[in-house]
């Protein structure tokens, strides 16, 4: 075979796996996307087998409950209210794939048992659901994240970039991942807010959801149609209830208390290591493993130009939603807390509603080039035009993520400025700990005191430490209370000596 011939080869190949690559990411995003719509039938599962439960007991028990048979119908409606706001958000969603393209080329099982690997390799930052056992807040496995295949996704820094040319365009090249400035960005789509959503009244679609007042909404997305929905194992849809709770964190007042525990502290250290912020050159700032985008918001409108960066195809879809399509403060009625009957106080504390968001982002003040950007950490911020560009990097219960978190540590010395602050504030809950599959998944588990060695071999110098005790995605007014002592410091980097 000629050279010519061995690069035409070559070039197949490389062809071949970027469609198989991209066909796998489509079908990852399709079972994210039916995960979301199966939530309504898997919650509707479980009140049956509650009713299945209460109709076994014997005629004098039964009187002593009577009220039961009206919670579970209260439980319905509360499921159909999550459902209509989970409905909206799946419309608002503009994927970045065809989603209507053949994905039959990954149907073997070789590749099907690399989809399964990922999808089951151990939820990434998973939120605790109030089990002791249960790993920390939420993330995901790879296929679960915004590309499925090694990304070629560039996020564009911020160095020598003027704040007035950042958005969508100036955020990402092409690739497969995602980068949107928030909010209002990009509203040249219809908006998915409860005032202008689509109501069918008259004829419900097989994928019609009614709010609290009735109104229906119904899908005018292709890719939404049953014969996309694939079947999906519970544990997909238990992740969407996590979403739902993560919401309450950082989007809802009730969600306040631990905002301040976690939040509030990187806020007030980022003010005071940079009080002199300049309006036309802004300090830098990225936030990895942003998840809905509240952190990086915030940090935002403190004056920093602010990136969060996440990798979560679930927590993206919400986030988008959240910070693009809110129109007005608590535009929106979630029912967060009905899943679960265990270590409830009264039942209308189990079916509470909780009104979302509890600010309107758009009017948040934010500073410009704030964005949020889709793929994997250490894939995307291991390029070449990130080193010693961002002025901070705040890590909020995310470093414990790591397959190796030697990797993230030595990263976020490499992409800091000289004299760049890092501030952390989170746990060791290593989420790769406990994982065992066909092969075993790497995971290095180090103690607080390994990883101060290792940051500072990389160059980092401890400013401030403490430990702060907080709760993650709580019920306030659950019995049980889950709580971490968190590790919260600043660390700086060292300017390399001349």
């Amino acid at each position: 075979m000629s050279m010519s011939e061995d690069e035409e080869a070559e070039r197949r190949r490389l062809r071949r796996q970027r469609e198989i690559e991209e066909a796998l990411e489509v079908k990852s995003l399709r079972r994210i996307i039916s995960a979301y719509l199966n939530y309504p039938d898997a919650a509707e599962d479980d009140v049956r087998r509650y009713e299945r439960s209460f109709r076994r007991l014997p005629p004098a028990h039964k009187a002593l409950l009577s009220h039961y048979p009206s919670k579970f119908q209260r439980l319905r409606r509360c499921i159909s209210v999550n459902s209509f706001f989970i409905f909206n958000m799946l419309q608002a969603f503009e994927p970045p794939l065809d989603m209507s393209q053949d994905t039959d080329m990954c149907e073997n099982p070789h590749l099907e048992n690399a989809l399964d690997d990922h999808l089951d390799s151990g939820e990434r930052n998973i939120c605790p659901c109030e089990a002791a056992s249960t790993s920390g807040r939420i993330s995901f496995p790879q296929s679960d994240q915004a590309s499925y295949g090694k990304s070629d996704i560039t996020c564009k820094s911020p160095e020598g970039v003027n704040n007035k040319e950042l958005g969508t365009e100036s955020c990402c090249e092409s690739g497969p991942g995602i980068c949107n400035a928030y909010p209002g960005n990009n509203r040249e789509t219809d908006q998915a807010g409860s005032s202008d959503v689509k109501i069918n009244n008259d004829e419900a679609t097989p994928y019609s959801f009614a709010d609290s007042n009735g109104n229906v909404s119904s899908s005018t997305h292709e890719w939404l149609d049953p014969s996309f929905q694939l079947n999906v194992p519970l544990v997909d849809v238990d992740k969407v209830r996590c979403i739902i709770r993560n919401i309450v964190r950082d989007w809802a007042a009730e969600g306040q208390k631990e905002r301040d525990q976690c939040y509030k502290p990187i806020l007030e250290e980022l003010d005071g290591l940079f009080p002199n912020r300049s309006k036309d050159r802004p300090p830098s700032c990225l936030v990895p493993g942003a998840g809905l985008g509240r952190l990086a918001l915030e940090i935002s409108c403190l004056g920093f130009i602010s990136q969060g960066n996440e990798f979560s195809y679930y927590m993206m879809i919400c986030s988008s939603f959240i910070l693009n399509n809110a129109q007005t403060a608590e535009e929106w009625t979630i029912y967060p807390w009905i899943h679960s009957n265990c270590n409830s106080l009264s039942e209308n504390d189990q079916l509470r509603p909780v009104s979302i968001p509890d600010m309107h982002p758009a009017s948040a003040g934010i500073t410009e080039g704030f964005s949020m950007c889709g793929g994997d950490f250490v894939e995307v911020y291991s390029d070449p035009s990130q080193i010693g560009v961002w002025d901070a990097v705040v890590t909020c219960f995310f470093i414990d993520t790591a397959h190796n978190i030697v990797e993230y540590i030595e990263i976020i010395s490499r992409i800091l400025k000289d004299g760049g602050v890092w501030i952390n504030f989170g746990p060791l809950l290593y989420h790769f700990a406990d994982m065992y599959g066909q092969e075993d998944e790497m995971s290095i588990e180090l103690s607080l005191e390994d990883v101060k060695k290792v940051a500072l071999h990389y160059g980092f110098q401890m400013e401030k430490e403490r430990t702060i005790e907080t709760t993650y995605t709580t019920n306030p007014r659950s019995m049980m209370q889950n709580r971490y002592f968190a590790a919260f410091w600043t660390m700086r980097k060292k300017p390399v000596a001349t």
